[in-house]
């Protein structure tokens, strides 16, 4: 494994980014390269001086950014030809997605693979014509000077290529893969294309998608949890439920302190990189908490426990917003503050150590760098348990026990660093993933940290009905992106569901009717991720594909899609049919690539049922129905008084009973006041009220 550099001397005079908050940006504040960051400053002096653009862009927990800052960044003859030769401009890719966005297409575009640092070329009007990723100090240095040499002797060749990326970069996304369809036409025969198309990526031996590295990707797992629900699979749950326990034993999994790296560099989920990210975990809880109540599986429930138990110790603030990542080195290493010698756990648990070492397959020669051991299981307690009889509860004992013993180790470890800026998307995924906690287990706890966060997010990233991007240093700044609202606005309707507070769900609908009038292209019906009042940049994009986080499209489907049954808004719905229509016909064919638009195209498949609950019980009522796994539904209650839902203004408890109404396409059924006979109409009804009879 690569070691990182060490802590930097302060010594060496400040450059622009100084002044910024950016964690990532601060990092290379007192390095020789004189940098800016991305705005008018850079690009003025760029067209002023008519000298070439390095745009280099990464983020605070990248291992990689801060290899090359060592080993180049912080060099001073390294810096003194990026200073001769180009306006360097440092971006960290979390603060400015969308940057981000169109210099990653470009350097795809070239041919090159994407990842970070994200090192590209511009000429001074921003346009890119030559880019790549991690390179070491004497290529980066060759690369420089040819570049250099080349713009001074082939300035009209170099012009001319970044001509034609700018004719790339602004085509629209739709055009380039032919989705010109509107018209929304579902089919059973095509949900089984897709789910085909979807399973022959699997690695049926050891889940995820083949082969490493291998990344989490919730919104995968949560169309094979819906699939299932639609058919009855039982395929779609073993691979869903063989992927979930090998991320749950595995290294990519903090055995001891709970919370997922960002992925695993082998087949195994053994070796991660060892950051952790927020948007991973917010993800993972509503996954794992969705999975548990489709199976009741204990291993899911624990994860989600001790995943919210890590994100509330070490990534939230003292307001309630959460910060953004963890670093994956410390002391100089990669996963050092994670991981152990054999020698050190004999130190600490003595005669218990071979139990231990042998529970979590620890080796005196280590499976990690220096000798370390990443701790790691592979087979569940019950198992470990009869294979060296032990009872079950003396077994979690123990491991409870070895738990807190190595949290107290690691009390003393120099921490891994902390990006402490706040964003208004990934809190949302984190919000939502409370929520949905709350949901599945009841735990109020759960909800007071979802409401917390809620009223963080409300005081501070939004002024009516605008959303800021990012908090930092008790500021708000940069104006929010299209994935920004579109995860708060789901997150807002589940916090509704869950609470039955209109004040979610109206706050959902003002920030809807703000997208739609500032994000909307209606040639295209589509939105782009940068509003009409943003800063403008050499394209306008649109995220159409489903990546570690969902595209903020697919969310924005799925809202309308959702609130346009909340709010009987027929404009909503048109929206989210267009909009899965455009996108179907790529859908079928590359699910792996477009998962969270495979959810939603399941729930299209049949009515979605309207659960309205009314009476002094409604939440009692609504806890004993989340007992069940009912994806395809959305929830609306009243204790009493008025409502501005026009689903349940005629909805009215039955001599003073609560009672259940389940509507489908605004039809109800029969009231009833118990969840049993409210799941039995569920059930029936999606039999009855299926678009298209099952294959």
């Amino acid at each position: 494994m690569h070691e990182s550099r060490p802590m930097k001397t302060k010594d060496r005079k400040p450059n622009r980014l100084i002044d910024q908050t950016s964690p990532y940006l601060l990092q290379h504040a007192h390095n020789p390269v004189d940098w800016y960051p991305w705005g008018e400053e850079a690009l003025q002096k760029a067209r002023q001086e008519d000298k070439l653009m390095l745009v280099s862009i990464g983020y605070a927990a990248c291992h990689w950014c801060h290899v090359m800052e060592h080993e180049s960044f912080e060099d001073e003859k390294v810096a003194r030809l990026m200073n001769k030769h180009f306006v360097c401009i440092k971006v960290d890719r979390e603060e400015r997605p969308d940057v981000d966005a169109v210099y990653m297409d470009a350097l795809q575009a070239m041919g090159v693979r994407g990842g970070w640092p994200l090192n590209v070329f511009l000429t001074p009007e921003a346009k890119p014509f030559y880019g790549g990723t991690y390179l070491p100090p004497q290529q980066w240095s060759s690369l420089l000077q040819s570049i250099a040499t080349a713009y001074e002797k082939n300035r009209e060749e170099l012009d001319s290529s970044a001509e034609q990326f700018a004719l790339h970069l602004n085509r629209s996304e739709l055009d380039r893969y032919g989705l010109r369809q509107g018209n929304l036409e579902l089919s059973e025969k095509e949900l089984k294309l897709m789910y085909y198309n979807l399973i022959s990526r699997f690695d049926k031996e050891l889940g995820g998608l083949a082969p490493a590295p291998k990344f989490p990707m919730p919104s995968i797992y949560l169309f094979l949890l819906r699939y299932y629900a639609h058919t009855n699979d039982e395929s779609a749950l073993h691979l869903l439920h063989l992927s979930l326990r090998q991320m749950a034993y595995g290294g990519i999994y903090d055995q001891i302190g709970g919370g997922f790296a960002r992925y695993a560099v082998d087949a195994e989920w053994l070796v991660p990189h060892f950051e952790k990210m927020l948007y991973d975990n917010g993800q993972l809880i509503s996954l794992y908490a969705e999975a548990y109540q489709a199976s009741h599986e204990t291993l899911y429930h624990d994860v989600v426990y001790e995943t919210i138990a890590f994100v509330e110790r070490e990534l939230m603030s003292h307001e309630g917003g959460f910060y953004s990542s963890l670093d994956a080195d410390s002391e100089g290493q990669e996963g050092r503050f994670y991981t152990f010698t054999k020698d050190e756990l004999h130190t600490i648990f003595e005669s218990e150590e071979p139990i231990f070492s042998k529970y979590y397959h620890v080796t005196a020669a280590g499976n990690f760098a220096h000798g370390r051991n990443i701790l790691h299981r592979r087979i569940s307690d019950e198992r470990f348990a009869q294979e060296n009889e032990l009872e079950l509860d003396v077994l979690q004992d123990m491991v409870q026990h070895w738990q807190e013993k190595l949290m107290q180790v690691r009390a003393t470890r120099v921490r891994p660093g902390l990006d402490d800026k706040i964003l208004t998307s990934w809190n949302a995924l984190m919000l939502k993933g409370l929520a949905d906690a709350y949901f599945v287990f009841g735990n109020k706890h759960f909800l007071q940290l979802a409401l917390r966060n809620a009223n963080f997010i409300r005081k501070h990233l939004k002024k009516g009905a605008k959303l800021y991007h990012s908090f930092k240093d008790g500021k708000a700044g940069i104006d929010g992106f299209l994935d920004d609202y579109a995860l708060l606005i789901r997150a807002l309707t589940r916090l509704y569901e869950v609470t039955f507070d209109e004040q979610w769900l109206t706050e959902a609908r003002q920030l809807t009717d703000y997208v739609l009038e500032h994000f909307f292209d209606e040639a295209e019906n589509m939105f782009f991720f940068t509003g009409n009042e943003a800063e403008k940049l050499i394209a306008r994009k649109k995220e159409l594909f489903d990546n570690v986080i969902p595209a903020s499209n697919s969310v924005m489907a799925t809202n309308l899609h959702l609130l346009g049954l909340f709010f009987d808004e027929p404009r909503y719905t048109h929206v989210s049919e267009q909009m899965l229509g455009k996108v179907k016909e790529l859908v079928v064919k590359e699910p792996t690539h477009l998962s969270n638009w495979a959810a939603l195209y399941t729930h299209q498949l049949s009515p979605t049922a309207e659960i309205a609950i009314s009476g002094p019980q409604a939440a009692e009522m609504r806890a004993e129905l989340s007992a069940f796994y009912l994806p395809n539904t959305i929830l609306l209650g009243k204790a009493k008084g008025k409502t501005a839902l026009k689903l349940l203004q005629d909805k009215e408890a039955l001599q003073g009973k609560t009672t259940v109404y389940v509507c489908y396409n605004k039809t109800c059924q029969r009231p009833v006041q118990s969840a049993a006979a409210a799941l039995e109409q569920l059930q029936d009804g999606q039999r009855q009220n299926a678009k298209f009879p099952s294959l």
